[in-house]
């Protein structure tokens, strides 16, 4: 046990920035298609709502405070959109490059990330992704002037409101934020080649086949590079290798059970 203290050296923190803004729009099954980046985010406004209180009056006294449904809407500004988001925003395109508004609005999940700093590191202190499940946006307003002598881009802004899912039995949300200062990094490397997709990779490997098998191709490694051996036999002197090409994966976003269930396993 300790007296508290107030500002001690890296314990000032602060977050800012957004960024690596991901979009997955849902499916007519309910799930989420592959994610796509979102360029061009300017700002996220998160906007928690409902929880209030309702007193309830009894034996002439202020019995208890009941408190209604929590709801979360959220706000993008951006200075664009990825064309996947035209659905999202009540548009359709049947010929490219045409497209026309009004249309019935599909559901949606967006994932962003937002800088965490302190006193000590500044802003390589750690950072936060903010996941949202269930959304919807209104239609919104853009703005357009004529070009002048201080001319500026259009900033478009959707306003977006969640629906909650389920974690578990008792349990429901539409957001999760996960910080990286805090969950293992080994867990949260994993979880962002889920959330952000893998490039298409290749390796060498050692060869553990001692003869040639004439299905495969053989490489030595030359300085930096690996080329194809041109032996026709094995020589024990060498090392030979293999090539491995692993293919790349698609942005996916999980749902908020199966994160939570991602970050507790052992």
């Amino acid at each position: 046990m300790s007296r508290l203290t107030w500002d001690e050296v890296g314990e000032r923190r602060y977050e800012t920035g957004t960024r690596k803004g991901v979009l997955f729009v849902m499916n007519d099954q309910g799930g989420y298609g592959k994610g796509v980046a979102w360029d061009g985010l300017t700002g996220v406004t998160r906007s928690p709502g409902g929880a209030e209180p309702n007193d309830v009056y009894a034996d002439d006294m202020k019995y208890l405070t009941l408190m209604s449904a929590e709801t979360l809407a959220y706000t993008i500004e951006c200075l664009q959109y990825p064309d996947e988001f035209a659905p999202c925003n009540g548009t359709a395109e049947e010929v490219p490059g045409v497209r026309y508004g009004q249309q019935p609005r599909k559901a949606f999940g967006f994932a962003y990330r937002s800088v965490l700093g302190n006193d000590t590191l500044g802003n390589k202190y750690g950072y936060k992704l903010h996941l949202f499940y269930n959304s919807k946006c209104s239609p919104s307003e853009a703005a357009y002037a004529t070009e002048n002598e201080s001319p500026e881009t259009i900033t478009m802004s959707f306003e977006c409101n969640c629906t909650s899912v389920k974690i578990s039995e008792d349990v429901s949300t539409c957001d999760i934020e996960i910080d990286s200062t805090k969950v293992d990094p080994d867990k949260l490397a994993a979880f962002e080649d889920i959330l952000y997709g893998t490039d298409a990779s290749v390796t060498y490997v050692i060869t553990e086949d001692t003869s040639f098998d004439s299905g495969k191709t053989y490489y030595e490694k030359v300085g930096d590079d690996y080329v194809e051996t041109q032996d026709a036999t094995m020589d024990s002197e060498k090392t030979y290798y293999e090539k491995v090409e692993t293919a790349g994966t698609d942005a996916r976003l999980m749902s908020p059970a199966d994160v939570i269930a991602f970050f507790r396993a052992g």
